[in-house]
């Protein structure tokens, strides 16, 4: 086989992996974008890789893990089908069986989503379809290089200029240094096969173009399909019904956001974070697209009384707004992986008072639209703090990708137990009985959020100089509140830090401290202590299974 051959099989298969993937995202436009193969195979991902490779995932690219899934998926393919390509050059049943098997592996992905139904299987197949077609047109049909080097051990390609020939008999023994003899040194044609001499190359040249000629074409087409089918997705969204839904006022207001509550240091975060920067982690590889007219929530279970509400009869309830900040479990001690924002929705207690849950149902478990369940400690629903089936979020509806149209928010719990975004069911019932979509995968059942606080200012790569320095940060202890925030240099004695005011103990706080710096390379510690008396403890640990623990500290080099 030529150097180039091996280059230009490979090119063969990496085509009809567009193109079937190109296809399949046509046919994901009509059958949802949870069929897409890239984005079903993803999600098997998801629920099945082990919790150690999640973490690194979301350590090292934060809330764009799913993109790099997405693309890792991608990369992953186009290597195999690059594969595929060279072991079909040589047996064309080989490369056909591999597209099946990933299209096996794409149906079975798709049809094992929650409310999955055979129609998605069909992107899958389609694609296959599709690739195999293009493989076959590249390496044995019109698009073929003419010839693949022995394109099957032991078939000859078709005779033709150009071709190998076979022999009608017995080769002849040619005379010694007659024109017939190879040249001392030279490669004899394989399978006692004869080459048929190209005038001037010419045929093989046209063979070439003709091969890139169909690879450019054909990438072509699969990238536009590949767009239209996303576009056509996007098409299929629920952005327009979101613009036109106007939120009732509520019946209690938040708090206003006191004066001094933002310190507006450089560098230090908000003390309310836009949607627009608000985290995002969860396991939706396609942001679910939920239409609010025929949206349902069922209330069942364990309870006297179940009920099912749409969204109108939602809005048509009593509304509070609150500020509540949320966490993500997986925030590591000093990560961003935190928010705060202002909610507008109905009280979970509410309704659980309606439905009135039976004895011994511990348990709220929120499931969302793609199957994803998280389980809430009914006390803590009915406990007073404003557990809320959140509607809107800073002033407008839920944005399409943390919810809406309706989403759980819970002060004081961990995300995995309580944030369930495009909910449509709350079931009561035990933790002895169900465990939640991340109880099986190691994490506690119940995740009050731990005392934490954050250095946001001086930040590692800064080199402030000596003489005054703030110190600032934020801390939380959402529904417990901060009491205290303290500061220390070089292991030295804990320097008490000034809190900037409040609206609530669900929400953080901004907290300062003015350092008086000496040149040289410092390292600062903060801890916090909340409202109960309890100290942020300085023992390491990871996120798992049930927050992260420790100081956060920060090197920064004075000048």
């Amino acid at each position: 086989m030529s150097s180039t051959t091996p280059r230009y099989a490979a090119l063969a298969g990496v085509t009809a992996a567009a193109a079937a993937i190109g296809s399949a995202e046509l046919v994901a436009a009509l059958t949802g974008p949870r069929s897409s193969p890239l984005v079903a195979v993803g999600g098997l991902v998801v629920d099945t890789a082990p919790e150690p490779v999640k973490q690194l995932g979301i350590a090292l690219f934060g809330t764009y893990d799913k993109i790099a899934l997405l693309v890792g998926t991608a990369l992953l393919l186009g290597g195999f089908a690059a594969l595929l390509g060279v072991l079909a050059v040589r047996r064309l049943l080989i490369g056909l069986v591999g597209i099946g098997a990933f299209a096996a592996l794409g149906v079975m992905a798709a049809l094992t989503r929650a409310g999955a139904d055979v129609a998605d299987a069909l992107p899958s197949l389609i694609g296959a379809a599709v690739g195999g077609l293009t493989l076959w047109a590249f390496v044995a049909g019109p698009l073929e290089l003419d010839p693949w080097p022995w394109s099957s051990p032991g078939a000859a390609p078709a005779a033709g200029v150009g071709a190998y020939s076979e022999p009608t008999g017995p080769p002849a023994s040619p005379a010694p240094g007659s024109a017939a003899s190879p040249a001392p040194g030279s490669a004899a044609s394989p399978a006692g096969r004869s080459v048929v001499s190209r005038a001037g190359g010419s045929v093989a040249a046209d063979s070439r173009r003709r091969f890139l000629g169909g690879v450019g074409v054909v990438l072509g087409v699969a990238a536009v399909g590949g767009v239209a089918g996303r576009w056509l997705a996007g098409r299929r969204g629920v952005s327009a019904a979101r613009e036109a839904i106007t939120l009732p006022a509520p019946v209690s207001a938040a708090r206003p956001v006191p004066a001094g509550a933002d310190l507006g240091t450089p560098n230090l975060a908000s003390y309310v974070t836009s949607n627009k920067s608000f985290y995002r982690i969860d396991t939706a590889l396609v942001v679910p697209q939920v239409d609010p007219q025929t949206w349902r929530l069922r209330i069942h279970g364990r309870v006297r009384n179940p009920m099912t509400l749409s969204y109108a009869d939602l809005l048509a309830r009593p509304l509070v707004e609150r500020y509540v900040t949320l966490a993500c479990v997986s925030n590591e001690v000093g990560g961003n992986l935190i928010g705060n924002a202002r909610w507008l929705g109905v009280p979970i207690q509410e309704l659980l008072d309606e439905v009135g849950p039976l004895p011994g149902a511990d348990q709220v478990v929120g499931r969302s639209v793609d199957g994803w369940t998280c389980g809430t400690p009914t006390a803590v629903l009915r406990d007073g703090r404003d557990a809320l089936l959140a509607v809107g979020m800073n002033g407008e509806p839920l944005p399409v990708a943390h919810g809406f149209p309706v989403r759980m928010v819970v002060p004081g719990l961990y995300g995995y137990v309580s944030a369930c975004k495009w909910i449509t069911e709350l079931e009561l019932t035990s933790f002895a009985d169900f465990d939640a979509y991340w109880v099986p995968r190691g994490w506690s059942a119940q995740g009050p959020v731990k005392t934490q606080s954050r250095i946001d200012t001086p930040r590692p790569r800064n080199r402030p100089a000596a003489g005054p320095v703030m110190v600032a940060g934020v801390a939380w202890a959402q529904h417990r509140g901060i009491a205290r925030v303290e500061v220390r240099v070089d292991g030295g004695p804990w320097q008490q830090a000034e809190l900037a005011p409040t609206v609530s103990v669900d929400t953080w706080v901004q907290w300062s401290w003015r350092w008086e710096a000496t040149p040289g390379e410092h390292t600062l510690q903060v801890r916090a202590t909340d409202r109960t008396g309890e100290t942020q403890t300085g023992r390491e640990q990871g996120v798992a299974p049930d927050g992260a623990t420790g100081w956060h500290t920060v090197t920064v080099t004075v000048t």
